[in-house]
């Protein structure tokens, strides 16, 4: 057993855990199941590394995302957001040993996803007044600037994995086209079937936020339409637009925000497709696609 695991052994001595079970694994972190002293089930967040890299994002502070998580849970939990909810946030001593967050765990019966409540509950998120956090995705910078920046970066990385590769959209173009973008609301940004926990349709978490920015719902919507597009994410949109539309305006699909925000998702998931889960048929086909929406938003500006 590694050290960082026998770290994971001596917190969850500490917090009375039992029947350690890993229940999910991504790039960055390891989710274990567990019974804590009082007999309810608890989530066990745990960073495979303090610093990691991937090709969507070439450096990735876990720790940050873990701080991330909690202060997020613990803001919205107060404004009554369906969340898991941050019991207690262990940062390591030792570089071998790892962060650790510990939450409850949400139990899902594995019902078909309710996309219009989805909806409903996603205007309420929007309109939570943000928390006073800078969104590790942000690097640092504003939310626009921010979803421009990593445009140009993973539409280059794309390049290194397929021949005739074309030149990027204008820079000057795609950050004119993200000036309405409005850092008034809290956006998740990862919102699929895997991130969200359910009881007969309705969700009662959203999980991982290590994607969320401050922004405009156009930058939530343009990476929902392209999630939709896979069936395993089980977003209706239109539904989810219906739900929304009952206490929020729902931005428009000819809003050029939402366009270029569509674009920074497909060089996401094809980067996903093409290098972190390579995929034969999904990696160039979704790459085939990043190329025809950033055709869109240049005739958008002609």
């Amino acid at each position: 057993m590694s050290e960082r695991f026998a770290g994971l052994d001596s917190l969850a001595e500490r917090w009375g855990l039992r029947g350690l079970e890993l229940v999910g694994k991504g790039l960055e972190f390891s989710v274990y199941r567990a019974r804590g002293r009082d007999g309810q089930p608890v989530a066990v967040r745990l960073a495979h590394r303090r610093f990691d890299s991937n090709a969507n994002d070439p450096h990735v502070d876990t720790r940050a995302l873990l701080l991330q998580e909690y202060g997020i849970a613990r803001h919205l939990a107060a404004h009554g957001l369906p969340i898991a909810e941050a019991k207690e946030l262990v940062l390591a001593d030792e570089p071998t040993s790892p962060d650790v967050l510990l939450s409850a765990y949400v139990p899902d019966d594995g019902s078909d996803l309710d996309s219009f409540a989805l909806g409903r509950l996603l205007a309420r998120l929007h309109h939570v007044p943000p928390p006073r956090l800078t969104p590790v995705a942000s690097e640092g910078v504003p939310t626009a600037r921010a979803i421009a920046a990593r445009i140009r970066r993973r539409w280059s990385e794309v390049g290194h994995h397929l021949d005739d590769w074309p030149e990027p959209p204008d820079a000057s173009l795609v950050a004119g086209h993200l000036t309405g973008v409005a850092e008034d609301g809290l956006l998740h940004l990862d919102v699929r079937s895997d991130n969200i926990r359910r009881r007969q349709g309705q969700t009662v978490a959203l999980l991982d936020w290590s994607n969320a920015l401050l922004g405009s719902p156009s930058v939530e919507f343009g990476r929902l339409v392209e999630y939709a597009r896979y069936p395993e994410n089980e977003l209706d949109v239109e539904a989810i637009r219906g739900g929304y539309a009952r206490t929020a305006t729902v931005p428009s699909d000819s809003d050029p925000c939402l366009l270029v925000c569509r674009l920074d998702a497909a060089l996401m998931l094809a980067l996903v497709f093409l290098s972190e889960a390579p995929d034969p048929i999904r990696g160039p086909a979704a790459a085939d696609h990043a190329r025809e929406l950033a055709l869109r938003v240049v005739a958008r500006h002609a």
